[in-house]
């Protein structure tokens, strides 16, 4: 899939938007990406991705867990890390270290180096292509022999909603 310019991608975790429309929007691109690469989504990957999807916001393996469990879907813990790993692996999620916990991807499909702008009050995660924080990264580490494997940038903070709430 071709990548979208940043002026194209604009994080809408904070910003008021149809999220339904948002939700099957993604998972068409996921369903259209596994469709050309033959990868098997199967009903329970699936629904971890709509679990995922449904909130703008961090969830932990047992977050996912526990929302099965509820559904009536198998709720072992290997079904929600293998369903997981799959996500990450093929790019459709993403896993935030500083909170061991995962987030549907803003971009499935594109190549892209994500950066995580996290609310440390509610938790809600908006992702953005920031290409200028990836090229001054690229170019500070070329500058010195480094070649990047792979990046996770995180910053925390507090969204527009919480802003209103509390002091920065």
């Amino acid at each position: 899939m071709p990548s979208k310019s940043d002026a194209d991608h604009k994080p809408v975790a904070f910003d008021s938007h149809d999220h339904g429309r948002c939700v099957q929007s993604a998972a068409a691109d996921v369903e259209a990406v596994c469709a050309d690469l033959n990868l098997r989504l199967t009903p329970i990957r699936r629904r971890v991705l709509e679990i995922l999807l449904e909130d703008h916001r961090a969830l932990g393996a047992y977050d996912v867990l526990a929302r099965l469990s509820a559904e009536g879907q198998p709720a072992h813990p290997p079904v929600a890390y293998r369903a997981l790993e799959f996500l990450v692996n093929h790019g459709f999620a993403h896993k935030l270290e500083r909170m061991n916990a995962f987030v549907a991807c803003a971009q499935p499909g594109e190549d892209h180096r994500p950066v995580f702008l996290i609310c440390s009050a509610c938790n809600a995660v908006a992702e953005d292509a920031a290409a200028g924080v990836g090229a001054a990264l690229g170019k500070a580490a070329g500058a010195v022999g480094f070649a990047i494997a792979s990046t996770a940038i995180e910053a925390e903070g507090l969204c527009p909603g919480c802003r209103g709430n509390a002091p920065i």
